[in-house]
């Protein structure tokens, strides 16, 4: 359970400013590197064991066995699967992305911790990231080089789970630095090529030597279908894995959005605790893609919560191989791509819902909708307070529809209503209109409407024409269970 936040990485589109002659001879001197860079990585792969060796032999030691994953060790206690959970889709490959997992030993228990993506040359990247105010070094390494590469050639991603490398330090910069490193020598790409991403306890510094010894046999095991075992090793507390795909239509050519996702706890708006991994085929250029990201994380990962609490490590990343053979694109909003908007925001909105389904101890699936309001983010404010209240989420767990606590959260949010105007519905039962208790109020059709799995709460608050919708899960006991027992 990786602990959340979010900040857009923005990459903008820089100017066409003539680059002085300095600059002109460093990029051509750059550009002309890259061959011999890409080629010294191959050779230093390929004489690495014989390196090692011939060291060996030098210093008369004998040649040890690269080491293996601690032994495992039965899980400590199975999850029971959230009653809310919905079946892992057929996801079919996507053109151009490769992956594998694999047991690095975060967890003492058998399973797979480490998931390896690797992307063509060309690949474009964007991505929104926690805006915590502690971040984590993932999160730092991978906000710094896609503004430095304006995500152009990214090549490759590795994910942990077991630990968040969050609050270590330089220790933790260094380990991610060390991965990124290893990863780049084993694809033939420059380390900046390469991004990251943790999840798991915050303070625990990575052990990047688990991820860097198993570099070798993932590289073997890269497949173009693999998208069920990713979904599987990202995952903590997690009950069931997560994930969604589409077909879009891009100037008559099928392109193809597929994703998954990881979180259950520590879960809230602002990048909602959560690991996110999304790629399509189409070739969308990295300016075009980091505009998409920033429009729809708005209404789907930033618009659920189980908990309140922002994690840091929140991580959400789109990738685009250019693999489908539709044309390029260079503008979020060229009307070409006015399918693959629909239904990338379809899939991220699938895949942010499966969160909230899947939030820790939760029973209930819960939309919360905020009519009326002086503007939509007053209308979101409104309705993110009565999402995130310990009061209702608590009384939706005990099937009580308990109308007087969303008033109170409605007034707690500190936004204009009109309290002689307001009125709250429970579906499509009216519990209270005009400030008062509705006179078709009946308490058995309430109750029977609150046994339901998934259940909608509708709040106008009469000021204006602003309205947002938040979606959250209940609060119970098994939650307190699940984070008493988090680290022991």
């Amino acid at each position: 359970m990786t602990k959340k936040p979010t900040t857009p990485s923005r990459s903008p589109e820089r100017g066409a400013a003539k680059p002085s002659t300095a600059k002109s001879s460093s990029k051509v001197l750059e550009a002309a590197a890259r061959p011999v860079e890409a080629a010294a990585h191959t050779i230093e792969r390929a004489l690495e064991p014989v390196a090692t060796a011939i060291k060996r032999a030098a210093s008369g030691k004998p040649t040890a066995a690269k080491p293996a994953p601690e032994p495992a060790k039965p899980a400590k206690g199975a999850m029971p699967v959230s009653p809310l959970a919905v079946p892992f889709p057929r996801m079919p490959p996507v053109a151009g992305v490769e992956m594998a997992t694999a047991r690095a030993g975060f967890y003492k228990h058998e399973r797979d911790d480490l998931l390896v993506m690797r992307f063509p040359e060309g690949a474009s990247c964007a991505g929104v990231f926690t805006r915590h105010g502690v971040g984590s070094a993932p999160v730092d390494w991978c906000k710094r080089h896609l503004e430095m590469t304006k995500g152009e050639g990214v090549r490759a991603l590795v994910v942990n789970a077991g630990c968040a490398n969050s609050f270590t330090g330089r220790p933790g910069a260094d380990a991610v630095r060390r991965v990124c490193s290893a990863a780049g020598k084993r694809f033939d790409c420059r380390q900046r090529d390469v991004m990251v991403a943790s999840t798991g306890v915050i303070g625990v510094l990575l052990d990047d030597a688990k991820i860097v010894h198993r570099l070798p046999d993932i590289e073997h095991k890269l497949h173009k279908d693999g998208w069920a075992g990713a979904a599987a090793a990202i995952m903590t507390t997690d009950t069931f894995p997560k994930g969604a795909t589409a077909v879009a239509d891009i100037d008559g050519t099928r392109v193809r959005i597929s994703g998954v996702c990881k979180g259950s706890g520590m879960i809230a708006p602002d990048m909602a605790t959560m690991l996110a991994f999304v790629v399509t085929d189409a070739d969308i250029s990295p300016a075009a893609l980091q505009n998409l990201v920033n429009l729809y994380v708005r209404n789907t990962f930033n618009a659920v919560t189980v908990d309140g609490d922002r994690s840091t490590n929140d991580t959400l990343l789109l990738f685009a191989t250019g693999k489908s053979g539709a044309p390029r694109i260079s503008r979020a909003g060229d009307k070409r791509l006015a399918d693959f908007r629909e239904k990338l925001e379809k899939v991220l909105m699938n895949l942010a819902h499966q969160l909230v389904r899947d939030g820790e101890g939760a029973t209930k699936f819960i939309k919360v909708t905020v009519t009326g309001a002086e503007s939509h983010a007053s209308a979101r404010k409104i309705a993110r307070t009565i999402a995130e209240s310990p009061l209702v989420k608590t009384a939706f767990a005990g099937e009580d529809a308990n109308w007087g606590r969303i008033v109170m959260a409605v007034g707690r949010a500190d936004e204009p209503v009109d309290r002689d105007s307001m009125s709250v519905k429970f579906g499509p039962l009216v519990a209270a209109q005009d400030g008062l208790v509705s006179p078709t109020y009946n308490e058995a059709k309430m109750s029977a409407y609150m046994k339901k799995p998934e259940l909608e709460v509708s709040v106008d608050v009469g000021m204006g024409r602003g309205a947002a919708s938040i979606w959250t899960c209940d609060l119970t006991k098994r939650y307190v269970e699940i984070n008493g027992d988090y680290r022991s």
